[in-house]
């Protein structure tokens, strides 16, 4: 079974996804880390951010792997690396090529159907798995996701992570759309383990059907 978990910067994707994989014993896949690593290799190797062909040739040569919770690119474990406000600036200029998220997507594609898994992401149910089982698109209000995303870097202030996720927002734009069957879930007002619920239930819903 595939679970693809959809949305934008801080409505909780990340986290609701990886309990839910937890508690289902399914694999994770977070598509989001596989283009922010891939952005951490070009920034090492001093790669102009706009050259498609050599951000497509990285990521040919050197693909992501997930081993027990880390991220993984040429060798290196990056989990703590791709977190960092620089990723945060450049990864939209890499991901907006299509050449590079082709190869992605195959990639990715490559290990949801290695078995049971949850993919979180902002086109999994659009473009990645759109034959997945289970598709949800989490939104919610900027103030919280700001509150949020402001959690994982205190140094930011609040007025800045605002500014950055808008531009976050714009530069997603045509890769972050809600795909027809998914089910939309405001999380402004619901903690994590309400979301968690809420999905193990779809999918356990979508196992009985």
């Amino acid at each position: 079974m595939i679970v693809a978990i959809d949305g934008p910067a801080g409505a909780g994707k990340s986290t609701a996804a990886r309990l839910l994989a937890d508690r289902l014993g399914f694999s994770y896949l977070d598509t989001g880390a596989m283009y922010r690593a891939l952005t951490w290799l070009a920034l090492e190797n001093g790669v102009v951010l706009e050259d498609e062909e050599a951000l497509a040739s990285l990521a040919r040569t050197h693909p992501v792997s997930f081993e027990d919770g880390h991220v993984e690119i040429a060798g290196r474990d990056v989990t703590l690396e791709i977190r960092e406000a620089r990723i945060d600036h450049a990864v939209s200029a890499v991901a907006r090529h299509q050449v590079v998220r082709q190869i992605m997507r195959e990639r990715q594609q490559q290990l949801a159907h290695a078995g049971d898994a949850v993919l979180e992401g902002r086109d999994i149910g659009t473009a990645v798995c759109p034959d997945a089982d289970v598709k949800v698109y989490l939104i919610a209000d900027p103030d919280e996701r700001a509150r949020r995303r402001g959690g994982q870097r205190p140094e930011a202030r609040l007025d800045e992570t605002l500014t950055d996720l808008r531009l976050r927002d714009e530069l997603d734009a045509v890769q972050m759309q809600q795909a027809p069957d998914a089910r939309l879930v405001d999380t402004t007002h619901l903690d994590v383990e309400d979301v968690v619920a809420l999905l193990v239930a779809m999918v356990e819903e979508r196992g009985r059907g």
